[in-house]
């Protein structure tokens, strides 16, 4: 069983105000890849599901390494991630995909010095109407660009040897692109060959209908894929729906702004008694390339500071902040095949 008792002897996290609690219980045979390797599900701890070290928007076509210091970001990124780990959070999944300035190197050298678990992905974003998609997504099959994510699952990622731990992708609103709807068809075609969760940005309730829908015809179950953004869709039927089909809804825009707001979305769910399958996160972070210093670097803190407190305040109980933050992103990004 994991217990509060497991995870500060694993993790030696600075835990305050009982954000752990006996009887959470991630499945301890299963895995997670992190940028460091293999970890047990159960050993992942709290966990921000959603979040960037760093983001380059200048588009596919330009994206480069050369475009940034690594030294620079690892520098500025490390306080924020070691005030994180003081907080009690264990392990953070970077969501910056490929050709919007994914470094898995950095990310493991980050892992390495903040003691902190770091999830990376496989995949391509197409939302912001495709700016950040390689121009073969274009020419290429489902099955070819598949190819390629399953390459990175295999042998490492752009020759570091580093594997990813979920596949990430990202559509605009409803209906979906050609190339939007073919990457949403690599992501399932990746999943069946690997058992990573698909993380999918997500325009609004209609464009997460029509993913789930090319994910099916492939034989993917909904319990596969996470509906990132979905606090951007104001009808809480369509998270309901997602949840209720066995999807993860992640409410991941968390900021001092947002807290009642998120709170709302996670009442919805706990009285459809579908806290079981949310996922909370700040999407925060962000040392934007081609920025001085990378410009403001928005802190991992509010969930911490904030966020927490005010779900107790709103009648969360212990136990269902474990399931949010625990128990749910041990499953969520758990490897293994769902297939209908």
């Amino acid at each position: 069983m994991f217990t509060r008792r497991t995870f500060l002897q694993q993790s030696g996290a600075l835990l305050a105000g009982g954000l752990l609690l006996p009887g959470a219980r991630p499945a301890p045979e299963a895995t997670v890849m992190t940028v460091s390797g293999p970890l047990g599900a159960g050993k992942l701890g709290f966990t921000l599901t959603h979040e960037h070290v760093m983001v380059d928007f200048i588009g596919a076509d330009q994206s480069s390494p050369d475009r940034y210091k690594a030294d620079e970001v690892f520098n500025t990124a490390l306080p924020f991630l070691r005030s994180a780990r003081e907080r009690g959070c264990t392990a953070l999944v970077d969501c910056t995909p490929a050709y919007l300035g994914r470094n898995v190197q950095l990310l493991q050298r980050l892992a390495a010095a903040s003691g902190l678990h770091i999830v990376s992905n496989t995949g391509y974003y197409g939302a912001a109407k495709e700016k950040y998609l390689p121009a073969h997504v274009h020419t290429a099959t489902a099955e070819q660009l598949a190819a390629r994510w399953i390459a990175e699952w295999k042998q490492g990622i752009e020759g570091t040897g580093i594997r990813p731990g979920f596949i990430k992708t990202g559509t605009d609103k409803a209906p979906l692109t050609p190339a939007q709807q073919k990457i949403i068809a690599a992501a399932a075609i990746t999943h069946l060959a690997t058992g990573l969760t698909i993380g999918v940005h997500t325009g609004n309730g209609e464009a997460a209908v029509e993913q789930l829908a090319i994910l099916q015809k492939h034989g993917v179950r909904p319990s596969a894929k996470i509906w990132i953004h979905a606090q951007s869709e104001p009808d809480a039927a369509y998270h309901i729906t997602a949840a209720r089909q066995g999807g993860w809804v992640s409410f991941d825009g968390v900021s001092p702004s947002s807290v009642a707001s998120h709170i709302t979305c996670l009442q919805n769910m706990k009285r459809e008694g579908l806290l079981k399958q949310v996922l909370v996160s700040h999407d925060a972070g962000w040392y934007h390339v081609g920025e001085p210093q990378g410009g403001n670097f928005r802190d991992y803190n509010c969930i911490f500071d904030t966020f927490i407190p005010a779900m107790r305040q709103h009648g969360f109980t212990q136990q269902e902040i474990s399931t949010v933050f625990i128990e749910n992103p041990a499953r969520a990004f758990a490897t293994g095949v769902r297939k209908q």
